[in-house]
């Protein structure tokens, strides 16, 4: 806490640093920010200069010219470019604090299950050079079953299935603690890659990345329409045989079978990780369901496949997409009675 020209101030910070989107949420403040985890970058003088982040970035995605260059710095959850992640984590703190604080947050930050030490000294490093003061560790499928309003703490299973950008979590939890986890590097970037590659291969179409994220949300499904085609929506790319724009109308029963391969991914994780449940916490599972969280809780019909693949009920979370970052604010705010739940603390 900082008590000064501007009053109090709170800052203290939760982040989702997820491969699509960042959240953040500031303490007594709630979510404040949620932008794509984009920078686009130049290089000037062989030192890359940041141009813009977040929204402002993502429009630029496979828009720039051969100066400019619109990346992700996050793949599959992990950090794949340092130096940019910093940068983008050091221009979300400032546009969260309105430049007005000069006290270094605490942070936590969401990690997925499967990180290696490497991976986490990594993004606790980024998080310290963009000035965090201190920083802890959630593992995303706890940070997940908080945010969904499961009773991690109570001697009962929870199952939590949070199929992100980068990475799905599967996850059974008791006592506060995760008793197994699965990460799986399949989420919604695969789909959208596999959506890429149906174009291709069955249209001679190539799409951008924009362009499958967008015509998943529109009419992605999980499994197939139960009437002919399902909807339909247009897809703008490049023609590969004659180099020319082209438009292709697409329906629903294509884009579910070009998602057929990390659906699939999916429901096997989710069973591998019930097999691997002991017993008495199978009986709770049983009992409650499963929970689905993240954006790919979203996909149609999802909860409907994974319900035929597990026999069990299966519910999504009231606010799917901010499930994580909910779940770190409320360890942040509750911090003395929710601080065993952290896996790193420096």
């Amino acid at each position: 806490m900082f008590t000064g020209l501007f009053g109090l101030v709170s800052v203290d910070i939760a982040v989702d640093l997820g491969t699509a989107n960042t959240l953040v949420y500031v303490r007594d403040r709630g979510i404040v920010l949620n932008e794509p985890s984009v920078v686009a970058i130049q290089m000037v003088g062989g030192r890359k200069q940041v141009l813009a982040v977040g929204n402002e970035a993502k429009q630029m995605l496979g828009r720039t010219p051969g100066s400019i260059t619109a990346i992700r710095p996050l793949r599959d959850g992990v950090i794949a470019d340092f130096e940019v992640t910093e940068a983008m984590i050091k221009y979300f703190i400032r546009k969260v604090h309105n430049r007005r604080s000069f006290i270094s947050p605490k942070m936590v930050i969401c990690v997925p299950s499967g990180s290696t030490a490497v991976e986490k000294r990594a993004i606790i490093e980024s998080a310290e050079g963009a000035g965090a003061s201190h920083v802890s560790l959630l593992e995303e499928p706890m940070a997940a079953a908080i945010g969904a309003g499961l009773p991690i703490s109570e001697p009962t299973g929870s199952m939590i299935v949070d199929v992100g950008g980068g990475t799905t979590e599967v996850a059974v939890i008791s006592l506060g603690g995760i008793v197994y986890a699965k990460s799986l590097r399949v989420a919604g970037d695969k789909m959208d890659e596999s959506i890429i590659s149906y174009m291709r291969r069955t249209h001679d179409l190539l799409i951008g990345e924009s362009s499958a994220e967008r015509i998943k949300k529109d009419i992605g499904s999980a499994c197939m329409p139960t009437h002919n085609e399902g909807r339909t929506s247009a897809i703008r790319g490049r023609h590969l045989l004659t180099g020319a724009p082209r438009e292709v109308i697409v329906s629903e029963r294509q884009i579910a079978e070009s998602l057929a391969d990390p659906v699939h991914a999916i429901l096997e994780a989710v069973k591998s990780t019930l097999e691997s449940t002991p017993p008495e916490l199978s009986a709770d599972i049983i009992d409650k369901g499963i929970v689905l969280a993240g954006g790919g809780a979203l996909l149609t019909g999802l909860d409907v496949m994974l319900r035929h693949a597990t026999g069990l009920a299966v519910t999504i979370a009231d606010d799917p997409l901010s499930c994580v970052v909910l779940g770190a604010g409320r360890v942040l705010e509750q911090r003395d009675s929710l601080k065993n739940v952290l896996i790193s603390s420096y």
